[in-house]
């Protein structure tokens, strides 16, 4: 059972999050050993564990194995990130270490795109060429229109868009549905590839409900979209670290610098925390700062 969570929490900090893989077999390594304990106290499973035996370890490590604050404190935040991680995909009813204290999870600022670099990335992928092409294409348009999630955006159904009110019907975490606005541009394209290039690529499998497919036909997968983004930040000459989180990152920082209420934001990401978003109100006040720094003759 260790085995299968430490797989799926892996692929989502390199995937989504966008991790270096050096980073994350770093939280493998911490969880690795708290797995390691839970073991030898005849627990098999991460499902299994409680907010006590988290304690337990910490004390554990402290008082038996004397390891350094700073050794506990970072094997505590790998622990809280994976049952953050393990509630917001439903594999367990609550997060048993939600109420221990831990540095603060992502706080570090996200990178985002320049609507200059936005611009290049999108036209990395043609508007008109073959079917894979244009699927990419209107991935990465609908990505940064509408914030999605990669993982939302891979079970999109036929049936999410609204295109007279320019919406989109999604399910995110938790199963919570919520209507996304999109813009007509997102739209149109959506559009297009359903028309001309989806058909195309569900010839061998024409039942799929799903709006992205791959050239078989299946559902497509993050790690064919983190490979798409990838290649258009490739393309684009784009040398930040781009993964799919940086759109939705992009889409609520440049809402925001563009006047846009933060509670409206929260709602289009599908935060169930206002907190979550504030996050976007420290990304556009370094970038005030930067913009001052730079024009102010005494910044």
């Amino acid at each position: 059972m260790f085995e299968r969570d430490f797989n799926d929490f892996l692929r989502y900090l390199t995937i989504e999050r966008g991790l270096a893989r050096n980073t994350a077999d770093a939280y493998r390594r911490d969880l690795e050993d708290f797995a390691a304990w839970l073991t030898a106290r005849d627990i098999d499973s991460f499902r299994d564990v409680n907010r006590e035996m988290i304690v337990n370890y910490l004390n554990f490590g402290h008082s038996e194995r004397a390891m350094e604050p700073a050794t506990l404190a970072r094997r505590l935040v790998a622990i809280k990130m994976l049952f953050r991680h393990m509630e917001s995909e439903g594999a367990i009813p609550e997060n048993p270490a939600a109420v221990l204290e831990s540095p603060k999870l992502w706080r570090v600022l996200p990178d985002f795109l320049s609507i200059d670099e936005v611009d290049a990335f999108l036209n990395a992928w043609p508007t008109k060429g073959t079917p894979l092409e244009l699927r990419n294409r209107t991935m990465l348009e609908l990505l940064y229109a509408s914030g999605l999630r990669v993982s939302e955006l891979t079970y999109l159904p036929l049936a999410a868009p609204d295109y007279e009110n320019r919406l989109v019907r999604v399910t995110g975490k938790g199963d919570k549905t919520r209507m996304v606005p999109v813009g007509e541009t997102a739209l149109e394209l959506l559009k297009v590839y359903l028309a001309n290039a989806r058909p195309s690529l569900a010839v061998k499998n024409p039942s799929s409900p799903y709006i992205f497919l791959s050239r078989t036909g299946k559902r497509l997968d993050r790690e064919r979209v983190w490979a798409v983004v990838k290649e258009a930040a490739r393309r684009a000459g784009i040398e930040k670290n781009i993964h799919p989180h940086t759109l939705r990152h992009s889409f609520a920082s440049h809402l925001l610098a563009n006047g846009a209420d933060l509670r409206v934001i929260q709602e289009m990401l599908g935060h169930a925390d206002i907190a979550t978003t504030e996050i976007y109100t420290h990304v556009d006040a370094a970038r005030l700062r930067e913009i001052h720094r730079k024009f102010h003759p005494r910044g």
